[in-house]
């Protein structure tokens, strides 16, 4: 099996783990706890979320955009069986805001917005503040990539656990109780 075969073979994983992420983030109100550090995260899904379902001719998508209360539409999809492909989502880590795209089918961020950690007037052409403000932005991306790893390990742990089947009836009541 090639990696692309590989690919397509998994891509549910991801899915799920975007169906799952919605849910944990409602059902505390906004915020996940983080396991490995005992703090909580706000997770918000925000703006925009993509739904799929079939392939090829059969093949369907949905677009669901507006306030995170206005996603209706996108559990009901859910409800009639497609998966969430994408998500717009807004994640806040020790006082850093974050925005981010996440495509479930490949685990790809797009549309990364770090937040900002100094005033416009602090940045200076010099180049120790240029490579301040590098390794700032590094900084954040790995604090954003290792939050999002340490979710998505969250997901698996409970996905092969046994207790799976009680978490996924939580989840099935969380899409019916949404549409």
């Amino acid at each position: 099996m090639d990696l692309v075969d590989l690919m397509v073979e998994k891509r549910f994983l991801g899915q799920e783990f975007l169906t799952w992420l919605w849910y944990k983030s409602e059902e505390r109100g906004g915020t996940v706890f983080l396991e490995s550090t005992g703090t909580d995260i706000e997770l918000v899904f925000e703006k925009h979320i993509f739904l799929e379902s079939g392939e090829g001719e059969s093949y369907e998508k949905l677009i669901c955009q507006g306030l995170q209360a206005e996603l209706h539409e996108a559990r009901t999809g859910l409800a009639m069986g497609k998966k969430i492909e994408q998500a717009r989502i807004m994640m806040i880590k020790d006082d850093h805001e974050f925005h981010f795209t996440l495509k479930g089918s490949v685990f790809e961020f797009r549309s990364v917005k770090l937040p900002k950690t100094m005033a416009s007037a602090d940045e200076s052409d010099d180049p120790d503040a240029a490579e301040g403000r590098l390794l700032d932005k590094i900084g954040l991306y790995e604090i954003c990539l290792r939050t999002t790893d340490e979710l998505f390990r969250m997901f698996l742990k409970r996905r092969i656990g046994s207790d799976w089947p009680v978490e996924l009836d939580k989840l099935r009541s969380w899409i019916k109780k949404g549409h």
